[in-house]
């Protein structure tokens, strides 16, 4: 990944990014809890296919700063407009994992005109659990990822959702990520990001989404009470195309990055270049 970052201005605070390559745009932002470099092991190969892509940290993450005041997908989605329409290079296709692909559905729903394509990996588009358990889930985020604990909590829960065949760089990633957390402020913009997650906000607008989709689910993923299931609907709710990574957890894009590489490049190259169709 290039080294040079950028900086786009927000309200409360700025968004970092890298940018690299020329060609149709795609903007990548990671999942809540990770950074940008969750997907050095794929931007090389969207490159390599005549891409410019540009990669995100989301608020409160990684280079981004830490005086946000306000989180969730639709926050994050309102970033991704903002840094599309700031890069002048759009319609873009909009790449998130997990969270942030919510986000991007999100995102695509509000301005169907700047997104003309979405790949989601591993994407939550509706509340997970039972009503009990999205009722204690909030309760038990702010609880895990309080000091002192937070930080490590959080790198043994990323490696045990990360079920399966692991990266070569898996130990790094963590690291990184871990070291990221131990940062007061890095963790509670993470903790409140967690508290006051709810994807509802992007379910009830599936139904206005109409870029082409690629979705992608790990079919081992801890996430999903069924993976392979959970992959089927949001396909089917998105009307878009459908790949199960074996061997994969919830983040497939290093987990098994040539896998995940080749089915988003066969998508990105069958995309029409303007917006989504009416």
């Amino acid at each position: 990944m290039p080294d040079t970052l950028h900086f786009l201005d927000r309200p409360d605070g700025r968004i970092a990014y890298t940018d690299a390559g020329a060609g149709p745009l795609v903007v990548a932002v990671p999942g809540m809890g990770d950074l940008r470099a969750t997907y050095d092991d794929l931007v090389p190969a969207l490159l390599d296919a005549g891409h410019r892509v540009v990669v995100s940290d989301l608020r409160g993450h990684g280079d981004s700063d830490t005086t946000f005041t306000t989180f969730g997908d639709d926050a994050t989605g309102a970033d991704l407009i903002a840094l599309v329409q700031h890069l002048d290079a759009g319609p873009a296709v909009l790449l998130g994992n997990s969270m942030g692909a919510s986000a991007a559905t999100w995102a695509a729903a509000e301005r169907p005109d700047l997104v003309r394509g979405l790949v989601l990996i591993s994407p939550f588009l509706r509340q997970p659990g039972s009503a009990a358990a999205r009722r204690l889930m909030p309760l038990a985020y702010a609880a895990l990822l309080a000091r002192p604990w937070g930080a490590a909590f959080w790198a043994r829960y990323y490696t045990r959702i990360s079920t399966g065949r692991r990266s070569p760089r898996h130990d790094t990633h963590v690291a990184a990520v871990h070291d990221a957390m131990r940062d007061p402020a890095h963790l509670r913009a993470f903790r409140r990001l967690a508290v006051s997650l709810d994807h509802e906000v992007v379910e009830r607008r599936l139904d206005e989404v109409r870029a082409p989709s690629l979705v992608v689910v790990g079919a081992q993923d801890p996430d999903f009470a069924d993976p392979a299931a959970e992959l089927a609907w949001a396909a089917d709710a998105l009307d878009g195309r459908a790949t199960l990574v074996p061997d994969t957890g919830h983040y497939p894009q290093h987990q098994a990055p040539d896998e995940v590489a080749a089915s988003v490049r066969e998508f990105l190259a069958h995309l029409p270049t303007g917006p989504q169709r009416a």
